[in-house]
C-alpha cells in the first residue's frame, strides 16, 4: 500500500473526521489516480485510508478513518447500501431523490440519483471513476432496479484530470422520464439536462413557495432563472393568479410551458420570457411593475471561496432589483447555490442589497437542500445551498 506523508500540524483536518487533503498538505508521497493510499501525519500516524488525484488540489479524499478497513468491494457495496436505507428515514414526496451525496454519505465524487425505475450517476472523483464498475455493480443490487445513465460530463471532471463520460452504464432506453413530485408531475431528459437532469434540492423549497402561494393568495408571481418550470408549477399549485418566468434558455421555457399544461393548469396563468434576467429586472423598475412574490433561483456563480467576491457583487446586484420590484407585504425565495458562499455571507449579501434598494424586510426563514442532499457534522462543504425568505416590510 503507497503511503503519503502530511506537513507538520497539516492533520489537523482528519483527526476531525473531515476527507480532503490539499496538496500543499502533503510533504512526500503519491500514486496513481484513483489508488487507495495510506495517509499518515509528520509523525508517521496513520490517519486515513483515501484515493489519491495527483491532478486535483483535493490532492486525496478519504474513505475511511478506520487503520483495521479494507477498501475493497465489500467495503463500497456497504457504503452504498447505507447512503440508499438512510433515505427511508427522510421525509421525501417524490419518486425522484438523490440516493447518494457525496462525501455527505462517505463516497468522496459520486453522486447519484433515482428518477423513478432509472439511476443516473456522476463519477466525479478519481477515487469514484477506478471503482466505477463495483460502484454500478453496488447500486443496481441495493436499489433492485436495472437501468444506471452516467452523466459524468461536469467541468469538475477536468479538475480530477479526467474526460467527461456519458451514456447506459446498465439498461438502455428513452432517457425523457417523467417524475411525481408531491402533488404535481414533471419531466426531463437525463442525457441533456441540467446536473442528473433536475433540480432535485429544491423540492422541499417548491412546496413551500406553493403553501405560501396558497395561504398569501399570490396575484403576480416573478420566476426568475426559472428553468423548467418547478418553482411555476408549485406557484401555479398554490393558487396563484398568474406568474411570469424568465431564463435564457429557450428549451428550458419550452418544458417549463409543457409543465404548466401537463399539470393541468390554464395556459393564460402564465408567461415565459426568454431573456436575461438582470437586464429583465431594470426594464420591469422601468415600466413601474412589481409583484408579490419573486423567486431568484440564479446558477452557482463562485464554485468556490476563489470566486466569492465577484459572485458577492453579482448576487447584490439581482437582489437589489427584485426587493425594488417587491410589493410592500411581498415575499422573496432567494438562493444561492454556491460553494463559496457561505449562508452568514449570503445573509449580509441580501442585506446589503436591501440597504441599497430602500427596502427592508423580515427574514421568516432559511432554507436549504432538500434531506436527500445532506451535510453532515463532519462535512459542512454539504451545504452548498442556501436560501431566505424575506417578506417585504
Amino acid at each position: 500500500m503507497k503511503t503519503i506523508r502530511l506537513k507538520e500540524g497539516k492533520e489537523r483536518s482528519l483527526l476531525r473526521r473531515h476527507p480532503w487533503v490539499f496538496d500543499s498538505a502533503i510533504a512526500k508521497g503519491g500514486a496513481d489516480a484513483g489508488e487507495t493510499v495510506r495517509v499518515e501525519s509528520h509523525a508517521g500516524e496513520f490517519l486515513a485510508w483515501a484515493a489519491f488525484s495527483p491532478a486535483s488540489k483535493i490532492r486525496a479524499r478519504a474513505w475511511s478513518f478506520d487503520e483495521g478497513q479494507r477498501i475493497d468491494a465489500a467495503f463500497l457495496a456497504s457504503a452504498c447500501r447505507r447512503a440508499v436505507q438512510a433515505r427511508s428515514r427522510f421525509d421525501i414526496q417524490s419518486d425522484g431523490m438523490r440516493l447518494v451525496h457525496g462525501e455527505s454519505d462517505g463516497l468522496p465524487g459520486l453522486i447519484v440519483d433515482r428518477y423513478g425505475d432509472t439511476l443516473v450517476a456522476q463519477f466525479l472523483s478519481a477515487g469514484a471513476q477506478r471503482w466505477k464498475a463495483l460502484l454500478v455493480e453496488a447500486l443496481l443490487k441495493e436499489t433492485g432496479l436495472a437501468r444506471l445513465y452516467e452523466r459524468s460530463d461536469t467541468s469538475s471532471r477536468s479538475l480530477e484530470g479526467l474526460p467527461a463520460e456519458a451514456g447506459w452504464l446498465r439498461g438502455e432506453g428513452a432517457t425523457e422520464l417523467t417524475i411525481r413530485e408531491h402533488d404535481w408531475k414533471l419531466t426531463l431528459d437525463i442525457a441533456t439536462g441540467h446536473k442528473t437532469g433536475f433540480y432535485l434540492d429544491q423540492r422541499d423549497s417548491r412546496w413551500k413557495f406553493a403553501t405560501h402561494a396558497k395561504r398569501l393568495k399570490f396575484q403576480r408571481v416573478l420566476n426568475c432563472y426559472c428553468y423548467t418550470g418547478g418553482f411555476t408549477v408549485a406557484a401555479l399549485a398554490g393558487g396563484a393568479a398568474h406568474v411570469t418566468s424568465i431564463d435564457s434558455s429557450a428549451p428550458a421555457l419550452e418544458r417549463a410551458r409543457a409543465h404548466v399544461a401537463l399539470n393541468g393548469f390554464e395556459p393564460g396563468r402564465a408567461d415565459f420570457i426568454d431573456a436575461d434576467v438582470n437586464g429583465s429586472l431594470r426594464r420591469f423598475i422601468e415600466e413601474q411593475r412589481s409583484f408579490d412574490a419573486i423567486v431568484l433561483d440564479p446558477p452557482k456563480l463562485a464554485p468556490t471561496a476563489a470566486h466569492a467576491d465577484r459572485a458577492a457583487r453579482a448576487y447584490k446586484d439581482i437582489n437589489r432589483l427584485a426587493l425594488k420590484l417587491l410589493e410592500p407585504g411581498g415575499v422573496l425565495f432567494t438562493y444561492s447555490c454556491s460553494g463559496g458562499i457561505s449562508a452568514d455571507l449570503f445573509h449580509k449579501i441580501v442585506a446589503s442589497a436591501g440597504a441599497d434598494a430602500g427596502v427592508d424586510g423580515y427574514i421568516t426563514e432559511r432554507l436549504g437542500g432538500a434531506p436527500d442532499h445532506p451535510m453532515t457534522l463532519e462535512f459542512p462543504e454539504g451545504e452548498y445551498l442556501k436560501g431566505l425568505v424575506v417578506v417585504r416590510k
